[in-house]
């Protein structure tokens, strides 16, 4: 089975190779004979009932400084291809959410991965709320008044902006930090959004697991340990990616959410777990799997596009 393939993704230009998942899911699907075509968000267009994409045809090798060949460019109607890969990172604001509006005009006779419906109503720091017992003490506010009572009552915390990826913005405020009130005015004069707070789990100094789930089922495991001094584990901002086995307690918590994730087309899934507690489940645009591959030699890739050519079958 040959499928025509479109990315949306940010610039391929770039990307690491050896880590960047979209570069890994197109790598495998051209191995299994599927035809790639790639553009970025800005190049996608709602024009008279039609959706359109200018891009090019897109060939992907594992060679840096030389990963990939672009065909010369072209508007194409996005009806024409079988998947749709929706896989630009974050941030989650309007730009993204429009994205997933058009995109849903064509899903599902065009499959799109992961659903934009439920990507646009599955942010990654919202959908742990629906799950209480399985994740820390977390708050959602703008009011200042309400978090300051969040943190008395927690004294060691962590505050991030609801909507931000990578690790950018996040702090932790411990017992005789005083500078919730300034953190506030700082994020309050960027934007309108909420802030989440969460209290701090000291487990996160032996690492933060990225568990990869696939159509619903667990797949396999890194853990991500923060530079010395960083409260943060992102790779993104120094976090080092180790191999680590998912624990029972993994395994409980994907059994709890992987029905949901099936039911709602996230195909490609990566959860955060401190110690014991969820704290993300990331459905934008998940990393992880170089990682994994490289570390417990499970090509969570394959497993993508065969829970994909069973779904276009």
């Amino acid at each position: 089975m040959s499928l025509r393939v479109a990315s949306q993704m940010d610039p391929i230009g770039p990307i690491n190779i050896d880590a960047d998942s979209t570069f890994r899911i197109a790598l495998e699907a051209q191995a299994r004979g599927h035809r790639l075509f790639y553009y970025t968000p800005d190049k996608l267009t709602f024009d008279e009932g039609k959706i359109t994409a200018s891009g090019h045809a897109l060939t992907v090798r594992r060679e840096k400084g030389n990963h990939y060949t672009l065909e010369k460019q072209e508007v194409l109607d996005l009806s024409s291809m079988d998947v749709i890969w929706l896989r630009q990172d974050p941030p989650f604001d309007m730009s993204y959410i429009t994205s997933t509006h058009i995109l849903d005009m064509l899903h599902p006779k065009t499959l799109v991965v992961n659903d934009p419906f439920w990507v646009r109503n599955y942010p990654e720091k919202l959908l742990v709320l629906t799950f209480p017992d399985l994740t820390p003490p977390t708050m959602i506010a703008r009011d200042l008044d309400m978090l300051k009572a969040f943190k008395a009552k927690h004294l060691d915390i962590i505050l991030k902006p609801l909507y931000g990826n990578g690790g950018a913005g996040v702090f932790r405020l411990g017992p005789d930090d005083r500078n919730l009130n300034s953190l506030h005015e700082l994020f309050s004069g960027i934007n309108r959004e909420p802030l989440i707070a969460q209290k701090f789990l000291p487990a996160v100094s032996k690492g933060d697991k990225r568990v990869i789930l696939i159509n619903g089922e667990p797949v396999g495991a890194i853990n991500r340990v923060p530079a010395p001094g960083e409260t943060r584990s992102n790779m993104h901002v120094g976090g080092r990616p180790e191999q680590v086995d998912m624990t029972a307690r993994d395994l409980e918590i994907c059994a709890r959410i992987g029905p949901l994730l099936r039911e709602k087309g996230q195909v490609f899934v990566g959860i955060d777990v401190i110690g014991d507690w969820l704290t993300e489940i990331n459905v934008t645009s998940p990393t992880g799997i170089q990682e994994l591959e490289r570390f417990s030699k499970i090509n969570a890739a394959e497993k993508m596009w065969e829970a994909i050519e069973a779904k276009r079958g």
